[in-house]
């Protein structure tokens, strides 16, 4: 297993990470990512261990709490081969006060996490959403309290925009607090909009890029295809995730390439797909997500091998979607490009 640093932090993560919100069940929505009780989490415990994925990613808002109390069933007996992490700020009740980034609720979000994970500590603790309306000050006065009392280690973001996550930095900076060492952000080849703004920031500022839903929500796995109807069993059926999120003809664009590929690498397409975002900067962990033993297997076949520069160029062109202004202005000019940010992560 490859590790790389997460942002500008020393803790070394591993480049695949396990994602729980398939773990539960615990409403409609969640169901149709899946519902693996305790039995079938310690099976795929002990696979991610086994290959050595020994990051844990969860939530307080997946299934309502039981993602987590499922992890930590999971993780007994195991929690010092892992490194284990957590998001808060989702609303989990009608009380306003519960939910937000205010010093409440995150203390006690945090209590209620460890709780339900049956741990002392958290390795890595996300915001999950920027909290508009309490001060940025507070927000991160709390969680430098927070790696103070040893309850957490770092902290990190998740679906910031670049101006939030800015903000942040230049408060931690101002007053010596914690900085977010990571920030958890959608990017595949469908959703390529980190490279805009928030890539190149994380470059620049030290923070590790780890991935959330790397495959597009299932829409690069191979099952959406040209004249074939998606199969009965795919979560992109499901009612309640609004089926296909992306212009149709653009995934097939993407697919046909992967195609060519699968045949090229003797890779799947999943792997292929996994495999471009490792090549990419700021990238220092995929979160996977796996129903079952098989999927997680075949993802953990994206490791041991690299996309070449022309393949990865190809990708590129194939995902490629027009780019909104500054950014199309910028892509003329070699100083803004990739080659020329500021690395951080190894």
């Amino acid at each position: 297993m490859e590790h790389r640093r997460l942002g500008a932090s020393g803790l070394k993560v591993p480049v695949l990470s396990f994602g729980t919100a398939t773990f539960g069940g615990g409403n409609e929505l969640f169901r149709a990512w899946g519902n693996t009780d305790v039995a079938g989490a310690r099976r795929l415990v002990d696979v991610c261990l086994d290959a050595g994925v020994t990051m844990f990613d969860t939530a307080d808002s997946y299934s309502h709490g039981l993602s987590e109390e499922i992890l930590g069933q999971a993780l007994e007996g195991r929690r010092d081969q892992v490194l284990l992490a957590s998001k808060i700020t989702t609303p989990m009740s009608d009380d306003p006060n519960d939910g937000g980034s205010s010093r409440y609720h995150v203390l006690r979000a945090v209590q209620d996490s460890l709780r339900r994970l049956r741990t002392d500590h958290l390795d890595v603790l996300y915001l999950h959403e920027f909290d508009a309306t309490t001060a940025v000050e507070e927000v991160l006065r709390t969680l430098t309290d927070l790696v103070s009392s040893g309850k957490v280690r770092y902290v990190g973001a998740s679906n910031f925009s670049a101006w939030a996550l800015m903000k942040s930095l230049a408060v931690a900076d101002r007053y010596g607090w914690e900085r977010y060492v990571a920030h958890q952000v959608q990017y595949s080849l469908a959703v390529r909009d980190y490279e805009h703004e928030l890539a190149p920031l994380a470059a620049d500022q030290g923070v590790g890029g780890v991935v959330w839903s790397p495959l597009g929500g299932g829409a690069l796995t191979g099952k959406v295809r040209r004249g074939q109807d998606l199969p009965a069993s795919s979560r992109l059926n499901a009612e309640v995730l609004g089926g296909l999120p992306f212009e149709t003809e653009r995934i097939h664009r993407i697919v046909d390439m992967l195609d060519q590929l699968v045949v090229e690498t003797g890779h799947t397409i999943t792997q292929v797909a996994l495999n471009w975002l490792l090549q990419k900067p700021t990238v220092s962990s995929i979160v996977l997500g796996a129903r079952h033993e098989e999927q997680l297997a075949e993802n953990l076949g994206a490791l041991g091998w690299a996309l070449d520069g022309d393949q990865v160029a190809r990708l590129d062109q194939a995902s490629a979607t027009p780019l909104p202004y500054p950014y199309d202005h910028q892509q003329y000019y070699p100083h803004f490009q990739p080659a020329h940010w500021t690395h951080q992560t190894p």
